[in-house]
């Protein structure tokens, strides 16, 4: 077990002190400072002891930052609705407006009104590849349901099939698609007159050097499949016992959809406050739409409102996930938790919405910074002071996106603030020997991976039907292609929703273990293996090791 070869009572050979009085994760105990230690932890121990999954009332916390996100949204929709009733009509009809010499302003010329709009709007819609394209998309949408569904329960029962299973595919298929659009390139005249023959040996080589790199980690990370098999089992049991999540959280997309329908219609209309001003151009006057100035200001708000919203929504799901999952795992063994998802939508969008909206809009803020960052670099501005202040940013972003790892996921569990919840977070797995960086991320790739696979062959089904039962040719490809785009986009969000899972399991464990708890013992079996934390194995005393081991 962890730390079992590290003996305790040898203490000729380390300077630490190892009384049986010495407290949990203490410092390091040297004589002139011995008592100060002890008391430092104790406070240290105290102050964590009441971790642990709040199943009550909550009070409401990071309230300026909720009331911020409300400010920014309530001037979203006022000043929207001005534009509304605020706007020019005279705007759809621009282009019947022309300069009048006598009166030297623009004047309405009804004869030139003439509509378009018929032949802007016309489509072909009797096209093949239209129709073969809007049905291709329906069905696969249509088989991505029973397909999540499917994948779920081989995850949960045959996960260690499945996962042998993909991983030959994961090398298979890329090299299967890389030689056959090489030699469908060159058997066809058009693609290797565009394409000459060394291009096409480039990319083929870089391809096979990619699939080199995928099985490099793969031998790499092979000692760890065994254990990243266990926790996917043990998150998709953990999921099949929450399915009500698949109703609820798509919900709360369609909800973000809808909130956005207004604020764009608004952002439409505010085009149409301002006048038709004459403008003196080269070759003479002409009538131009001059906007009022408030008009870009306002689609920089609600260009704001809409990504810090999409950001907040994405932290709710997450919240909603980690709320639900906590109260299955401090759930009595064979006890079905009661209105879980209805208690932490809650939660979410009451007593913790400051919480949420202060995490989206610091990730809003890391993208945002990271973004400008990535520009300022494929620009290659020269100068050390611009290196420096690169790395600067970059060191903040990360340290933040640390910062931001399980703090959501905490917050769901216990109800704290934003703060509180980075802090305690750290200190929980600190204190337990755990990373602070989940170190079974193999496991999100491996997921990647299988939906990789599923996917792909899907997709070749797909193609192999379109080709033989349509008559959409080369198109066919392309429509093959869409269907597994939208089909790993359905996949994907499962994963997604499967790695929140971990994290929130894992957190839970931490809780448990931190409490000297067992509240589910196949977990435990499981998350017992991962391996303690490098960084902090160096920091504790042969005592803490002990006791850990004692734990587990």
């Amino acid at each position: 077990m962890m730390g079992g070869s590290e003996d305790p009572n040898n203490k000729g050979d380390s300077p630490f002190e190892s009384s049986a009085s010495q407290p949990f994760l203490s410092k390091p105990s040297y004589p002139s400072s011995a008592s100060s230690a002890v008391e430092e932890e104790s406070e240290s121990n105290q102050q964590y002891l009441h971790i642990t999954y709040n199943s009550g009332p909550r009070s409401f916390k990071d309230l300026p930052f909720l009331i911020l996100f409300l400010l920014f949204v309530i001037s979203t929709f006022a000043f929207g609705i001005f534009a509304v009733f605020h706007r020019n009509t005279d705007y759809p009809s621009l282009s019947s407006f022309s300069y009048d010499a006598s009166s030297s302003s623009c004047v309405l010329n009804p004869s030139s009104t003439s509509s378009s709009l018929s032949s802007w709007l016309s489509l072909d819609s009797s096209s093949h590849l239209v129709k073969g394209l809007i049905w291709t998309l329906v069905i696969t949408f249509v088989l991505s349901i029973p397909l999540c569904w499917a994948l779920l329960l081989l995850l949960k029962h045959y996960t260690k099939q499945i996962v042998y299973a993909a991983i030959p595919f994961f090398i298979a298929i890329p090299i299967f698609l890389n030689v056959y659009w090489f030699v469908a390139c060159t058997l066809r005249s058009s693609c290797s007159t565009a394409f000459p023959l060394a291009y096409r040996v480039v990319v083929m080589v870089f391809v096979f050097l990619v699939i080199g790199a995928v099985v490099w980690i793969l031998v790499v990370n092979w000692h760890r499949v065994e254990l990243t098999i266990s926790i996917i089992g043990v998150a998709s049991h953990a999921l099949s016992r929450n399915l009500n999540l698949f109703g609820v959280l798509p919900c709360l997309i369609v909800g973000l959809l809808a909130y956005y329908v207004p604020i764009v219609v608004f952002m439409v209309f505010s085009r149409f406050n301002g006048k038709i001003a004459v403008k003196n151009l080269a070759s003479g006057y002409a009538c131009v739409w001059k906007e009022d100035s408030w008009v870009p200001a306002y689609f920089a708000l609600a260009i704001l409102t809409m990504l810090w919203s999409a950001a907040a929504m994405v932290e709710a799901q997450v919240y909603v996930i980690s709320g639900t999952i906590a109260n299955w795992y401090f759930s009595k063994d064979h006890e079905t938790p009661k209105r879980s998802i209805r208690t932490s939508l809650r939660n979410a969008f009451g007593s913790s919405s400051g919480t949420i909206c202060l995490s989206g809009l610091l990730i809003f803020v890391v993208r945002m910074v990271r973004s400008a960052v990535d520009s300022a670099r494929q620009e290659d501005i020269p100068g050390i002071v611009n290196l420096v202040l690169r790395c600067c940013v970059n060191a903040l972003l990360t340290a933040v996106d640390f910062l931001n790892k399980f703090t959501v996921n905490f917050a769901a569990i216990t109800g704290e603030a934003y703060c509180s919840s980075a802090r305690m977070t750290y200190e929980l797995l600190r204190r337990n020997l755990l990373s602070a960086v989940f170190v079974e991320t193999i496991s999100s790739r491996i997921l990647a991976g299988i939906v990789f696979v599923f996917s792909a062959t899907y997709t070749i089904v797909a193609c192999v039907i379109l080709k033989a039962g349509t008559n959409l040719g080369t198109d066919s490809y392309f429509v093959a292609a869409m269907a597994w785009v939208l089909l790993i986009v359905v996949l994907g969000y499962l994963v997604h929703v499967l790695d929140n899972v971990i994290d929130t399991i894992y957190i839970c464990y931490a809780i448990d273990r931190d409490r000297g708890e067992v509240c589910k013992q196949d977990v435990h079996e499981v998350y017992v293996h991962l391996p303690i934390s490098r960084s902090l194995r160096q920091s504790v005393t042969p005592r803490t090791l002990e006791y850990v081991d004692m734990l587990d």
